[in-house]
């Protein structure tokens, strides 16, 4: 999604921010009328290719799990059939905490960029 959105964003020419603004509207006003039109395209896109993607790791866990029973596997039986909620609930938040820790951890370890040697200054 954000590859296409970024495709996109970069596609849309500034004068007609810049002519968005010089008319009167304000920031909000110019993303809703001028940005969200031209990227609402692409993002549509991407949203459909990320689902493709994710229905195709849904899949490809289902035909090769086996008799076991994975994580993915068992979150969705328990989103049709919920038997232990709470248990979901955590298992939900350890997963997404396990994929943003390490990226929250790398921003911070490299939002100083000026500070870097070589970066040109």
């Amino acid at each position: 999604v954000y590859n296409n959105a970024v495709a996109r964003f970069r596609r849309t020419s500034g004068s007609m921010i810049e002519a968005s603004m010089d008319l009167g509207a304000d920031g909000f006003q110019t993303f809703r009328h001028v940005v969200l039109p031209n990227i609402a395209t692409a993002l549509l896109a991407g949203g459909m290719l990320a689902f493709a993607l994710s229905f195709d790791e849904v899949i490809v866990t289902t035909f090769t799990a086996g008799q076991q029973q994975t994580v993915p596997i068992w979150m969705l039986e328990e989103l049709i059939r919920p038997r232990q909620r709470p248990v979901t609930n955590v298992v939900a938040m350890v997963v997404v905490l396990v994929t943003l820790l390490p990226i929250l951890f790398a921003y911070y370890l490299t939002r100083d960029g000026d500070q870097i040697a070589g970066s040109g200054k």
